[in-house]
């Protein structure tokens, strides 16, 4: 019964950060030109448009302190959006932070699996969050 529980707040928490990425996440577009080679390279792409990098909701808040720092420090990401006043910044919260920072820096690095590792403490997920 505790198992199940447990099961169910997870998917809560992970659709709800899921739904926290909706107004914040760019859209890849798939264009519908037909020139030759143009519409394989965009099919060979779409599965990397796929992916995001959440934070787990089990990590600890220092954790998710330590992946925004990192995060926001690299080449590539840029976490105005979640500092007070910013258009992210609501919910308030240090998981949707680090959710938000752990994602930018996924994207930023090329979407390798081992970019949303994060010491164990990222998850990647493949529902779009808009």
């Amino acid at each position: 019964m505790e198992g199940t529980r447990h099961a169910l707040a997870f998917f809560l928490l992970a659709l709800a950060l899921l739904f926290c990425f909706a107004d914040c996440s760019g859209h890849a577009e798939l264009s519908s030109t037909h020139s030759n080679g143009r519409v394989q390279e965009e099919r060979r792409n779409e599965g990397v448009a796929t992916s995001w990098c959440i934070a787990k909701p089990s990590t600890d808040d220092e954790s998710l302190n330590h992946n925004i720092d990192y995060s926001c420090r690299q080449k590539g990401v840029d976490c105005r959006p979640i500092q007070p006043g910013g258009s992210c910044f609501n919910p308030d919260s240090i998981i949707s932070h680090a959710s938000f920072a752990m994602n930018l820096f996924y994207k930023s690095a090329g979407k390798n699996y081992w970019n949303c590792h994060f010491n164990g403490t990222g998850l990647i997920v493949t529902q779009n969050p808009c």
